[in-house]
């Protein structure tokens, strides 16, 4: 994927946490669904004129820019979003960045749309760096959200972390 919603080099992008990672991720994904939109409406707009006989018109020119100026402001709401929340190196809940901000609670990024399996690698990668194995499995026991989370991947979490508390 293509990166151009902010400037960054191949070395920082390197250097992102899994979480900033993931927020630039979804910014950019949010800033091609925007201006697919605009491009759509442009051609829209562009069919109604042509249609109308109305070739000549300046209507066409003033509704490109209306267009053009709505998506770069919403493209540098988008872009400022994400520098903030990547400085703060966590989404925050409600965020513009698609919703996926996580939880109230969990230590690892919660995105109900990742497939089960990225999931269980967050999850399972959060509870392994606690190093006190008691530590661990009382945490995951506790945690609600990783229930949810993971759904039938959490009983599968559960023997793998108990194993290692043996």
């Amino acid at each position: 994927m293509e990166f151009d919603i902010i400037n960054i080099t191949q070395d920082e992008l390197e250097k992102l946490t899994v979480v900033a990672y993931k927020m630039l991720r979804t910014a950019q994904q949010k800033k091609d669904e925007l201006v697919r939109k605009a491009d759509e409406e442009l051609k829209s707009f562009k069919r109604i004129v042509l249609t109308n006989g109305m070739k000549n018109s300046s209507l066409l020119d003033a509704r490109s820019a209306e267009i053009q100026t709505e998506l770069n402001r919403e493209v540098a709401l988008l872009a400022d979003n994400l520098l903030y929340n990547m400085s703060l190196n966590e989404p925050t809940n409600g965020d513009d960045l698609g919703g996926s901000g996580g939880e109230e609670g969990a230590g690892y990024i919660v995105d109900y749309t990742l497939p089960y399996n990225q999931r269980y690698a967050i999850v399972r990668d959060y509870y392994f760096s606690i190093a006190d194995p008691q530590e661990r499995m009382s945490l995951y026991v506790a945690d609600e959200t990783a229930k949810k989370y993971l759904d039938r991947y959490y009983g599968t979490l559960y023997d793998v972390l108990y194993s290692y508390s043996k």
